[in-house]
């Protein structure tokens, strides 16, 4: 069926369970895809004898109650699975094959997925952007000279191109809703906590948790659910977070009803970075959020304005200059655990070089003291924004971007460009919020752009009904798979 591809995984899932269509030939049909139409450089790893032994067990089974069962997706690179490749698009760890799987990769076999590969990060995800001297760049599908964003770069593009109905992704500064926004996508970020196998609880700054990339909100849901992992309902870990869904307790069911009336507040004011970095917001960037303003007054939400808490200074936390520094150091302190060699960094690109070689520097007190001033910004957050059950901003401040946008011999410079690109999405993972990017808009010249709803701690099934009426009045997914067919 040559329109598998254009499907949503809710679709696929249907036909799956009703025995319409079978997992082999769904997985045979988009391994070709894959074979023959990756021109964006999304995988980096094929194992075709792996997704179709999962294929046909997932034909043979009579059990089907799983949540994605039959359903094809892809590892991100960053995602270690038993006998896998392992580099985490770094030279400095080429031909290592993971002896463990993480338990993401875990949780979406045991909800019936299918893995057909590995999808592009860079190295060590530390880039708002999708390019390693590995694997080389991922690039926004049918534009070879922008990038698809990052760090789930790979996930978005597979997805953009309709090799995947979906994709897993991670986000600790924005890695998901970036690339969602560039490649025309719907992707969420859930709050801290929320995803059992990866969800910023253990790690350092809290900031990075797993999530969702899918054309639909619905689609966008039902992985979601999936990487929860519920058994019977009930969330099977001890810290994850449980919240306050309704009916049968699913996000895809929200996203289904897509009900309900809310208060939802333009952020205004500037951004986290201003301190740091001349932030310019482009009239594309503007553009989307008034869209997306016209539209949540036709169905008529309230919509008011928020200002960020001032994000310069101590905050009461002596030796922190404010919110740059403050983020800087957690993610530093997050590379100070990756296991390089001293003599093994020579491999490493740029960026990863100056985070990795400047974590060194950072001591026990500045890590501390960074924590103390993002615990006390995000009370300020929330309290400024509690009012509101969602909070509006641009995805990114600029168009996407050309691929020597981000220099390749600097690596101070390069996370500087990131900051000018997304300065917007790290403060939600520094608060622990949940957020879902929309691609509302395009630009003159067809390429996407997205918003960012920010939601209350907890309330993903907000953002998902909210997303939901918007996807009703605004042909994002009709868009997506027509640049499919392009």
């Amino acid at each position: 069926m040559s329109g598998l591809h254009e499907l949503g995984a809710l679709e696929l899932w249907r036909q799956l369970h009703a025995r319409e269509l079978g997992a082999v030939e769904l997985a045979e049909h988009l391994l070709d895809r894959i074979d023959r139409l990756d021109e964006a450089n999304a995988f980096v790893h094929i194992d075709a004898a792996l997704a179709l032994e999962r294929a046909r067990a997932a034909d043979r089974a009579d059990d089907r109650t799983g949540i994605i069962h039959g359903l094809p997706f892809a590892d991100k690179d960053l995602t270690p699975r038993a006998g896998q490749p392992a580099s985490m698009g770094s030279r400095a760890l080429a031909g290592q094959v993971a002896d463990h799987t993480h338990p993401i990769a875990q949780v979406l076999d045991d909800g019936g997925g299918v893995v057909l590969g590995r999808t592009a990060s860079p190295e060590f995800g530390f880039a708002g952007y999708t390019r390693s001297a590995l694997h080389g760049a991922t690039t926004l599908p049918g534009h070879a000279s922008l990038h698809a964003g990052g760090s789930s770069g790979g996930a978005a593009a597979a997805v953009a191109q309709g090799l995947l109905p979906f994709a897993p992704g991670s986000d600790g500064g924005g890695s998901i809703r970036i690339p969602a926004a560039t490649c025309g996508l719907v992707g969420l970020k859930p709050t801290r906590g929320r995803i059992p196998g990866q969800g910023g609880i253990g790690q350092v700054g809290g900031l990075s948790t797993a999530g969702a990339i899918a054309r639909s909100v619905v689609d966008v849901a039902l992985l979601t659910d999936a990487l929860i992992g519920r058994v019977n309902g009930v969330t099977p870990h001890a810290l994850s977070l449980r919240s306050p869904e309704r009916d049968d307790g699913s996000l895809l069911a929200a996203a289904m009803r897509g009900q309900g009336r809310f208060r939802i507040a333009v952020l205004t004011g500037g951004t986290p970075w201003d301190s740091a970095a001349d932030i310019r917001i482009a009239p594309e960037a503007t553009d989307a959020v008034d869209v997306t303003i016209a539209a949540l007054e036709a169905f008529g939400h309230e919509v008011g304005e928020v200002a960020l808490p001032d994000a310069a200074g101590d905050l009461g936390v002596p030796g922190v200059a404010g919110y740059p520094a403050a983020f800087t150091d957690l993610w530093r302190g997050g590379a100070a655990t990756i296991p390089i060699a001293a003599a093994e960094r020579e491999l490493l690109e740029p960026l990863a070089r100056w985070i990795i070689d400047t974590s060194d520097r950072l001591t026990a007190g500045g890590l501390a003291r960074a924590q103390l001033w993002a615990t006390e910004y995000e009370r300020r957050v929330l309290a400024a924004f509690a009012p509101w059950d969602a909070v509006l901003t641009p995805t990114t401040a600029l168009t996407p971007r050309q691929l020597d946008w981000y220099p390749s011999d600097d690596g101070e410079a390069d996370f500087h460009a990131q900051v000018l690109h997304t300065p917007h999405t790290s403060f939600v993972n520094l608060t622990g919020l949940p957020a879902i990017s929309l691609p509302v808009h395009e630009t003159v010249e067809g390429l996407p752009m997205g918003v960012q709803l920010i939601g209350r701690p907890g309330e993903e099934a907000s953002l998902l009904a909210i997303g939901r009426q918007l996807e009703r009045r605004i042909p994002w997914v009709e868009r997506a798979v027509s640049r499919m067919r392009a």
